[in-house]
């Protein structure tokens, strides 16, 4: 698959092996069915969390992830979407993927990449436990996290289980996310700020109008966008726009022209231009490019 063409995916390779604790029983996918239910696990929003060894060509992709993804890379080399680019993934690195934007991941050669994962359940009218709008990766001391969900998965398998115990390996588990999310969460008042503009990405938003959501003057959200971001908050209000045009084009076949009225372009010439100096390519040739 071209990293730059988002469209759901799953595809394990036969050697693909795992185990993970899930909270309920209300995800129909055949490979969660055999997991073992701990509902502590919703105390934290915490849909699953396990444990992986996979080898080429294991691939999972999300066009709109329901919540913050916590990986962290135990043994081998993966990789995972970033921006819409295929982004390495070494033993060592944490990663936060966020909700509500593509995700990926998959491996990358015949050799054994084992990984420890957890997946959060959120929604758009609560603060996640990332909220940042971009994948974030850094190194860190990543075993703690495989051997607290290891020792979940073994109190939640066995024929009885102890609800203390499994409360300790929850809080563990929490407590390593919430604590690698940490320099990333960024500032609330920009989160309600994105998040109205996501309700209605075909106004034109100026300055103003961003600062009047966050209750902050124009300068200081200019400062806040530039801090927390890298970018403006008229420059991330169009990789918004942008974002939701991409996920629009691999996801369904409405009209491009439709697309480009739904995030704000009225004229399809000026909607094709501005998502070629976003991506790199023109609607037809992104949309031509998905599996």
């Amino acid at each position: 698959m071209d990293a730059d063409n988002i469209a759901d995916l799953e595809r394990f390779g036969p050697e693909t092996r795992w185990e993970c604790v899930r909270s309920d029983t209300r995800d129909p996918r055949p490979w969660l069915a055999d997991a073992p239910v701990c509902s502590l696990l919703k105390n934290h929003n915490i849909a699953h969390a396990g444990r992986m060894w996979a080898r080429s060509p294991f691939e999972v992709i999300r066009a709109e992830a329901s919540g913050t993804f916590a990986l962290v890379g135990l043994e081998g080399r993966g990789a995972t979407l970033v921006d819409g680019r295929w982004r390495t993934l070494a033993a060592g690195d944490i990663c936060l993927l966020p909700a509500f934007a593509p995700t990926g991941i998959r491996s990358k050669s015949d050799q054994v990449w084992s990984f420890a994962w957890v997946r959060y359940h959120e929604t758009r009218d609560t603060v996640p436990i990332l909220s940042t709008n971009s994948p974030a990766i850094h190194r860190g001391e990543v075993h703690t996290l495989g051997h607290a969900i290891a020792g979940l998965h073994a109190e939640a398998s066995g024929t009885t289980t102890d609800s203390g115990a499994q409360h300790h390996w929850v809080e563990l588990i929490h407590g390593f996310v919430a604590r690698a999310a940490r320099p990333y969460r960024g500032d609330n008042r920009l989160w309600r700020v994105w998040q109205e503009v996501e309700h209605d990405l075909a106004r034109d938003w100026q300055l103003e109008d961003l600062a009047a959501i966050g209750n902050l003057s124009p300068e200081h959200l200019r400062r806040l966008a530039r801090k927390h971001l890298g970018r403006s908050p008229v420059q991330h209000v169009a990789y918004l726009k942008m974002r939701r045009a991409a996920t629009l084009l691999t996801s369904t076949d409405d009209k491009i022209a439709a697309i480009g009225r739904s995030v704000g372009y009225e004229n399809p010439f000026t909607f094709s231009n501005a998502f070629k100096r976003w991506t790199g390519r023109r609607p037809t040739e992104f949309r031509e490019r998905r599996l």
